[in-house]
């Protein structure tokens, strides 16, 4: 049993290494834009969703969003008098969005904030 036991526990530990992290991708992608230019910012990703200025800093905002259909389900089981269907669950609509702000400063990308449920 001890084996057994042992065993699960290290497959479980490597299935946690083989998923992707797609949070760290992001970052790591998001992170290659520090120290450049606003321009290249906008050349690689696209003109912004919003910017803002305040204080000598402008903020470039990408605003990502999707919804996402979660089929609901009715399972079938055996009743006591035969068979039939059993309280399942309903569909669900899911939104969900991930706001990218770049912090630029003096012309240089200077930061960046990850805000949302579908950033990772």
């Amino acid at each position: 049993m001890r084996r057994v036991s042992l065993a699960l526990a290290l497959l479980t530990a490597l299935a946690g290494c083989a998923l992707p992290n797609r949070l760290a991708e992001r970052e790591a992608m998001l992170g290659s834009f520090i120290g450049q230019s606003e321009a290249d910012v906008v050349r690689e990703l696209g003109v912004p969703s919003r910017v803002f200025e305040a204080d000598g800093h402008r903020f470039l905002a990408y605003i990502e969003r999707r919804v996402d259909y979660v089929p609901g389900y009715t399972p079938f089981r055996p009743y006591r008098y035969g068979f039939g269907y059993g309280p399942g669950f309903p569909p669900d609509i899911i939104q969900r969005s991930c706001e990218t702000t770049f912090e630029v400063v003096n012309g240089k990308v200077f930061s960046f904030a990850l805000r949302g449920n579908a950033c990772g």
